[in-house]
């Protein structure tokens, strides 16, 4: 294992500051649909868009799940003194390389 408090702290905040980029992305993005789809009146341009505006919904839920996830870490070692086990530390790390966003 070895890796150090601070490599993982970085990693933490490059972590939130890329789910911050990529909400803020999506959020435009969705927006941009969201006036796209009021301009048109065809039935099958709706389902189009509405389906890659759902997917844009499914980014930002996986953004709050994330960020709720790596919360739940920093609570949770906050709580036992400052201490991680080794299968948080696992989970915190994969969560971070973007390994865990199905579970």
């Amino acid at each position: 294992m070895g890796r150090r408090v601070e490599d993982i702290n970085d990693y933490i905040e490059e972590s939130i500051s890329n789910i911050r980029d990529d909400r803020s992305i999506t959020s435009t993005l969705l927006t941009d649909l969201l006036l796209e789809m009021k301009k048109s009146s065809d039935v099958e341009t709706h389902k189009q868009l509405g389906f890659i505006a759902s997917k844009y919904v499914e980014t930002l839920q996986r953004s709050n799940e994330q960020l709720v996830k790596i919360t739940a870490i920093l609570n949770k070692t906050q709580d036992s003194s400052m201490k991680l086990n080794d299968e948080d530390r696992e989970h915190l790390f994969d969560l971070i390389q973007g390994g865990d966003q199905n579970k």
